[in-house]
């Protein structure tokens, strides 16, 4: 059951969005769907009147409630269930290992109180390898967005090994039939700051060089996948805000994260990464770059 598609469900409008989408990606994927829920168990003292009897109970009706619905909708697709004790994102973590994809609801949208809100969703793209794609109710398959059939856009980075985000991607678009939009964007090297006399003409030239460079990127993935309409947006300026704008209207966005590591605020994935978990306007999928 290596390529199954697992989602976190713990009874929240983001969990129940985030396993509609699941399951219509198990089902275009054509692997089963699990269904899990982490119990942090001794719960935290504002719950005193709670017994370990009626979380595991409570927990067994949610996922019971969520894979009734989910059969009813997909019912040719296979749908397990599991309750793990521990800490969220570590349980999380240790789920996605034996999985093809892991989806998480999120609310992490809108600067800080987002990034709080959305800290077991990040601690856990932070812990594991496996594509994890963050889901709102907003980007709920059933609802009135944008949908599957959109495109998918994302993100490339030329400084790094980025094939297995251009895979994921690649194979999104290829399973969805719908156009890929790959988008760099790229900065002028630190010393022309202090040229007195600039050349515009440099700015252009280099612009041209990278535009080469993502197109070479992008060259053996074009002929893995000649189905796949792909186009691409290179331009100087910041990659995170002009993914966040290209997520309008997108089916899914696809980013790499660079390292594992935490800033004093929480965890970091890369500054293009996190403005896009931040404030995109779709599903995002976080791919370790490798």
């Amino acid at each position: 059951m290596k390529n199954h598609v697992s989602v976190g469900v713990d009874g929240s409008d983001e969990s129940r969005a985030a396993a509609r989408w699941a399951a219509r990606e198990a089902a275009l994927r054509q692997v089963p769907l699990r269904l899990v829920h982490a119990v942090d168990w001794p719960l935290d003292p504002v719950f005193p009147g709670l017994g370990r009897q009626d979380v595991d109970r409570w927990a067994d009706q949610a996922l019971t409630e969520a894979a009734q619905e989910l059969h009813g909708r997909h019912p040719q697709l296979e749908i397990t269930t599991r309750c793990l004790t521990a800490r969220p994102a570590a349980a999380l973590a240790a789920e996605a290992a034996g999985a093809g994809l892991l989806v998480l609801g999120s609310r992490g949208l809108g600067g800080l109180g987002g990034f709080i809100v959305g800290s077991v969703a990040l601690s856990t793209a932070v812990a594991t390898d496996t594509p994890v794609v963050l889901v709102r109710v907003a980007d709920d398959p059933d609802g009135p967005g944008t949908g599957f059939a959109a495109e998918v856009v994302v993100g490339v980075d030329i400084h790094e090994a980025c094939d297995r985000v251009l895979e994921f991607a690649f194979e999104e678009a290829a399973r969805r039939d719908c156009p890929l939009r790959a988008v760099h964007g790229w900065k002028m090297p630190a010393a022309y700051g202090y040229v007195p006399f600039f050349d515009p003409d440099n700015e252009r030239d280099i612009g041209r060089s990278v535009t080469h460079m993502v197109e070479d990127t992008l060259l053996p993935w074009r002929h893995k996948f000649p189905g796949v309409n792909v186009s691409h947006d290179v331009f100087m300026g910041s990659a995170g805000g002009h993914l966040v704008r290209a997520s309008q209207g997108a089916g899914l966005v696809v980013v790499g994260r660079r390292v594992r590591r935490r800033s004093p605020l929480g965890p970091h994935l890369g500054a293009a990464a996190h403005a896009v978990l931040h404030h995109a306007a779709a599903p995002v999928a976080v791919i370790a770059h490798g």
